[in-house]
């Protein structure tokens, strides 16, 4: 059984393992239906999570959904924020933000005269940062935003030539909140 406790600012419920978090940065909601775990609220504040009569392997799934609820509340107060760089050798790669920054376009990546079209997830903003060839990824919930940071960078991916040499792409560079820990 662990139990986590909401902080001030937040507010959580539960219905039938479905968990809901409302934060000051908006709402996540996850189903946890797939795994035999009790999730209760047994007081404003506090989310419970318990397994009875587990095994050791069963036991395990009380963490891994604790650790879920930890993110979406993380997620609802400060935000998650990957910063992402473009890194050419010799073609320079233009990224073009449309639709309200949820979709980018790759151009003249290693030369080539096709363009890479990736659309972020629901509730992911991809723009550009001050710094020359830095890009932001930012959302609420982590795994979406870390899913929009693969698809762009396994849309750079080299084929066919040898990936110690053409390391050209656009990579996850840093991995932090929207706003600062307090």
């Amino acid at each position: 059984m662990r139990i986590r406790e909401l902080k001030l600012e937040m507010t959580g419920s539960v219905k039938s393992r479905t968990v809901t978090i409302v934060g000051p940065r908006g709402t996540l909601v996850r189903s946890f239906k797939h795994l035999p775990v009790d999730i209760s609220q047994p007081i404003k504040k506090q989310l419970k999570v318990e397994k009875w009569f587990g095994k050791h392997k069963e036991l395990a799934a009380v963490r891994t959904v604790c650790s879920h609820i930890e993110n979406m509340i993380k997620g609802v107060t400060l935000g998650f924020l990957y910063k992402m760089r473009a890194v050419y050798a010799h073609f320079p790669i233009n990224v073009i933000v449309h639709k309200d920054n949820s979709h980018v376009e790759i151009k003249n990546f290693l030369g080539e005269k096709f363009t890479r079209h990736v659309d972020m997830l629901k509730g992911v903003t991809f723009k550009p940062s001050g710094v020359k060839d830095e890009f932001i990824v930012q959302g609420n919930d982590i795994e979406l935003v870390s899913r929009s940071a693969a698809l762009i960078q396994q849309s750079t991916a080299v084929k066919n030539k040898d990936i110690r040499k053409f390391l050209d792409g656009i990579y996850v560079s840093d991995k932090t909140t929207v706003e600062s820990d307090i």
